[in-house]
C-alpha cells in the first residue's frame, strides 16, 4: 500500500507541478557534470504554455529508490515507474511492470537556459527524452510520505504564481 502511495505521489508531482509554472527562456552554460544533482529533485523538458502541451517529467527519489518517467499535459497522460540503483552518474533501472532492465548515464550540471538553473542529459534509457532542465527550489527535500511530497510541490506551485 506505502508502494502504491508513493507510485500515486510520483505522478500527481508532474501533473500538479506543470499545472501551475510558466517559462521563458535563457542561455546554457555548461559548468560540468554534478551527479549529486541527479537524484531528488524535478525535472522537466518544458513547462506547458498552453492546456494541451506535453511536458516530460522524470524524478528518481533516494528514500525508497524509486523513480517515474511522466509525459503529460493538463488533460492526459502517461508514465512508468522504476526501481533504481545508482552509482555515480550511471543509474540501473528495472522497470517492474515489464521486468526491463536497462543502464543509464546521467549527466546533470548547472545552466541558465529557458529560465532553468540545471540541465540533466540522459542516454541509454528507452522512455523519456534526453534533456531535461530544473530549477532552484524544485528539490524533493526528503518527503518521507506522498502527503509530504506533495504538500512540497503544491508550495512550489503556489510561489509560481
Amino acid at each position: 500500500m506505502k508502494k502504491r502511495l508513493l507510485a500515486l505521489a510520483l505522478v500527481a508531482v508532474g501533473a500538479l507541478a506543470l499545472g501551475k509554472w510558466v517559462a521563458g527562456g535563457g542561455d546554457a552554460t555548461d559548468g560540468g557534470s554534478d551527479p549529486s544533482l541527479i537524484l531528488d529533485r524535478l525535472w522537466v523538458d518544458q513547462i506547458p504554455t498552453r492546456p494541451k502541451d506535453t511536458a516530460n517529467v522524470f524524478v528518481a527519489l533516494t528514500r525508497e529508490p524509486m523513480g517515474i518517467f511522466q509525459s503529460t499535459s493538463q488533460w492526459k497522460g502517461g508514465y512508468e515507474i522504476f526501481k533504481y540503483a545508482a552509482n555515480g552518474s550511471e543509474l540501473r533501472l528495472v522497470y517492474p511492470q515489464t521486468d526491463e532492465k536497462e543502464k543509464v548515464k546521467a549527466r546533470a550540471w548547472k545552466c541558465k537556459k529557458r529560465d532553468m538553473d540545471y540541465c540533466l542529459e540522459l542516454s541509454g534509457a528507452s522512455r523519456g527524452v534526453k534533456q531535461y532542465y530544473s530549477q532552484n527550489g524544485w528539490e524533493v527535500d526528503g518527503a518521507s510520505t506522498p502527503a509530504q511530497l506533495l504538500d512540497r510541490v503544491a508550495a512550489l506551485a503556489g510561489r509560481r504564481n
